[in-house]
């Protein structure tokens, strides 16, 4: 039996990338020695998926972030150097990484080292802790990449690169640490020598393949049947009666002029809208505007079960959120994406590639570009019968279970 201790940021969404927290299930249950260790936030979540849960007083990670400044009243670079810099901020501020990996050294002291520790693509904490403890370290979700050379950067990378190192370098002196798990290269991240676990496959990274290391597993993924009776709101819809699912995630819950658009599109297609808002709250003011925009048979909720709900969707408009894109594969639905920050705008550029849905811009949008991708969409033969092949190709690698198979090789080699 081996010891893991799974780290993610307090975020739902971190707990996902298409089978972060099912891999740690699937180790619990090969019997295994299973901990998650995150802000108390997210704990009820992990803990009913029947993983044993450590609350930590810091992860590292910067959240809710500080108010966003208004970027229409300053010029245009920078304003896009602001972006850059709050992303920065949110995964490597400095005194909140400190922290953290004293916090993680501190617990270890406790409750003893892990033998492997395998944490979400942004825990840089965590990066730091694994190489203080002198364990191996696996990173979950994002695959292992090769840097960008200088000369494809944008000035605002460069100089946020410089200033990432920067930050690391300070960090290493303070723990007496190399920086063994960050990348060397312009735009530092976190990597992982033995092992980065991806949900998706290599043809979905088609257009990266060149870029992919060899540390990188793809796992792919497949619907997990529920084990609880199906909600009653569910069950009062018609089993004939189509659903198309539309969700921001559990960030962007503000841009409610999508929920909207989006539900009106759909609705006149004759579908159902099943609106999913988030678990961040929203002024009821808002709310109950957003209810009066939406179509009379309109589901608006704030979390709905997928493993219920997308084998009778067939629609999916979203943000390209990893963990709401790979579930739209596994199911094999087609999917809207409407980009609205960081990896969403590569995943929606991927479900385009693959050809199982269709990228847009908020520009777009807002020129009514929601209700003609949904008509080609769900007119398209050759789109839906992609978005089915897929969905077979994922289950066919075995998803979280071979995930968990990897990492026991892991705890095994060293």
């Amino acid at each position: 039996m081996a010891k893991f201790w799974f780290i993610s940021a307090p975020l739902f969404g971190h707990l996902d990338w298409g089978g972060f927290l099912k891999t740690a299930k699937a180790l619990a249950d090969r019997g295994h020695d299973v901990l998650w260790i995150s802000e108390s936030t997210i704990g009820g979540a992990v803990t009913s998926a029947g993983v044993h849960f450590q609350p930590i007083k810091r992860t590292g990670w910067l959240w809710p972030p500080p108010p966003a400044p208004d970027l229409t009243s300053i010029p245009p670079a920078e304003a896009v150097m602001l972006r850059y810099r709050r992303a920065l901020d949110t995964w490597l501020s400095e005194d909140l990484v400190g922290e953290a990996v004293s916090a993680f050294l501190d617990l270890a002291g406790e409750i003893g080292k892990p033998d492997v520790m395998v944490i979400d693509p942004f825990l840089s904490a965590a990066a730091l802790a694994a190489e203080a403890l002198g364990i191996p370290l696996a990173v979950c979700g994002w695959p292992a990449q090769r840097e960008l050379n200088d000369e494809f950067l944008f000035p605002v990378q460069k100089s946020l690169g410089n200033e990432s190192q920067g930050r690391i370098a300070r960090l290493c002196e303070r723990f007496g640490l190399e920086g063994t798990y960050f990348a060397k290269g312009p735009t530092p991240s976190i990597l992982s020598p033995s092992l980065h676990i991806c949900y998706f496959n290599d043809y979905w990274y088609q257009a990266d393949i060149d870029n992919i290391l060899p540390q990188t597993l793809f796992v792919g993924g497949s619907p997990t049947p529920p084990t609880d009776p199906p909600p009653a709101w569910l069950t009062d819809i018609p089993a004939d009666a189509p659903l198309a699912l539309i969700t921001l995630g559990s960030v962007f819950t503000g841009d409610l002029g999508f929920f909207s658009w989006a539900s009106q599109a759909v609705a006149r297609l004759r579908y159902i809208p099943v609106v999913v808002i988030g678990r961040n709250p929203i002024a009821p003011e808002k709310k109950a505007e957003l209810k009066a925009a939406l179509p009379p048979n309109t589901r608006l909720l704030n979390w709905v079960s997928f493993d219920h709900v997308l084998p009778r969707t067939r629609l999916m408009v979203h943000h390209g959120g990893m963990g709401t894109t790979h579930a739209a594969v596994i199911h094999g639905i087609p999917q809207l994406a409407v980009p609205h920050a960081a990896d969403q705008r590569g995943n929606a550029r991927r479900i385009a590639q693959a050809k199982v849905g269709l990228n847009l811009t908020a520009h777009e949008v807002r020129h009514g570009a929601l209700l003609e991708g949904a008509k080609a969409l769900t007119s398209d033969e050759v789109i839906q019968a992609n978005a089915k092949q897929l969905a077979a190709d994922f289950a066919a690698l075995g998803g979280a279970v071979r995930a968990a198979e990897a990492l026991e090789k892991v705890a095994s080699t060293e």
